[in-house]
C-alpha cells in the first residue's frame, strides 16, 4: 500500500505468527527493491489491548520506528477494506502511543456496498519540542532555527518530535538538492542520540510549501507524513506559514492543521492499495 508514494509492505498480524526475533530481517529481506517486494519498509497490523488496532513498523534497514504519518492511513483503510471493522474512526497504536482515524468511505457499491476507504484524517497528537524529548542535543527548550554543521556547511534547524524525531531545515532550491549526500549526514550526525529524520522545505506561500524528506533508516522517500506535520509545526514557530498548509511531495499533497489552541497536529491525505499477494 501506498500514503503519496511512502509505500510500505503490510502483513495481517491477526492471522500471520511471525517471531519478534524475525522480523528485522524479514523487513529487510521485504523492502528489497531487487531481491524482495520493495517498499519503504514493513508494517504489522497487530491486535491491541489499549486501541482497536496496534501498528508495529519497521524501516527498510530492519529498525523500529515509532510512527508513520503515511503508513497510519494505510492501516486505517486496511481494516476497513478488510472487514477486520465496521467503524470510521477507529484508534491505532504504534509506540505504546495511541492515535485517532477518521475515515473518508467512497461508497462506490463494490465490495458487498462497503465502499472503500479513499482518504485517511488523523489525530497526530501534540507536537513535541523540548530537546532532550525529541531528543537533539540543543541549549534552551526549544530548537527553533538553530544552527547546525554538516558537512561542513552550517544549516539552520528546527527539531520537531511527532511521535518520531525531525529536523527541518528550510531553504530554496530543494527539488535540485543532493540529499543523498546530505541526507545521511543529517541522519547520523552526533547531535541526534537516535538519528533524525531531515525535512528540507521551500515556502512557497503562507499555505503552501514543498518538501522532500530523508528518512532514518531508509533514505529519501516520496512522501512522510509525520515530516508533513513537523514542518508546518516549524513554518509556525518560525513565522513562514500559517497553521493549515497543504505540503507538495514528491509523491503527492498532505494538508496539515496545527489547531494552536488545543496544541493538536491533525494530516489528511489518501491510502491505496497497490497489490496483495504471497511470499
Amino acid at each position: 500500500m501506498q500514503g503519496c508514494g511512502n509505500d510500505y509492505i503490510y502483513v495481517n498480524g491477526f492471522e500471520e505468527r511471525i517471531l519478534d526475533s524475525e522480523k528485522p530481517e524479514l523487513a529487510r529481506r521485504l523492502s528489497d527493491r531487487h531481491f524482495g517486494i520493495g517498499g519503504d519498509g514493513v508494517i504489522f497490523i497487530n491486535p491491541a489491548a489499549e486501541a482497536d488496532f496496534e501498528m508495529e513498523m519497521y524501516n527498510a534497514d530492519g529498525s523500529r520506528s515509532e510512527m508513520c504519518g503515511n503508513g497510519i492511513r494505510c492501516v486505517g483503510k486496511f481494516v476497513y477494506d478488510k472487514g477486520l471493522t465496521d467503524k470510521r474512526s477507529i484508534s491505532v497504536v504504534s509506540a505504546g502511543k495511541v492515535k485517532h482515524l477518521d475515515l473518508t468511505v467512497e461508497e462506490d457499491g463494490s465490495y458487498g456496498g462497503r465502499g472503500q476507504v479513499v482518504q485517511v484524517r488523523v489525530n497526530m497528537g501534540s507536537p513535541v519540542l523540548e530537546p532532550a524529548l525529541i531528543p537533539v542535543e540543543a541549549a534552551g527548550d526549544r530548537a527553533v532555527n538553530e544552527p547546525i554543521l554538516v558537512g561542513g556547511r552550517e544549516y539552520r534547524m528546527t527539531c520537531v518530535s511527532m511521535g518520531n524525531p525531525h529536523a527541518v531545515v528550510f531553504a530554496e532550491g530543494v527539488a535540485g538538492m543532493a540529499l543523498e549526500q546530505v541526507g545521511p549526514l543529517f541522519e547520523n550526525h552526533e547531535r541526534f542520540p537516535n538519528r533524525i529524520n531531515t525535512e528540507f522545505v521551500e515556502i512557497q506561500d503562507r499555505e503552501t510549501c514543498f518538501m522532500r524528506v530523508w528518512e532514518r533508516g531508509t533514505g529519501e522517500t516520496f512522501a512522510c507524513g509525520t515530516g508533513c506535520c513537523a514542518v508546518v509545526v516549524a513554518g509556525v514557530l518560525n513565522d513562514l506559514t500559517d497553521v493549515c498548509v497543504t505540503v507538495k511531495l514528491l509523491g503527492g499533497e498532505l494538508f496539515i492543521e496545527w489547531d494552536r489552541e488545543a496544541n493538536l497536529v491533525y494530516m489528511t491525505g489518501p491510502a491505496v492499495t497497490v497489490f496483495e499477494g504471497e511470499i
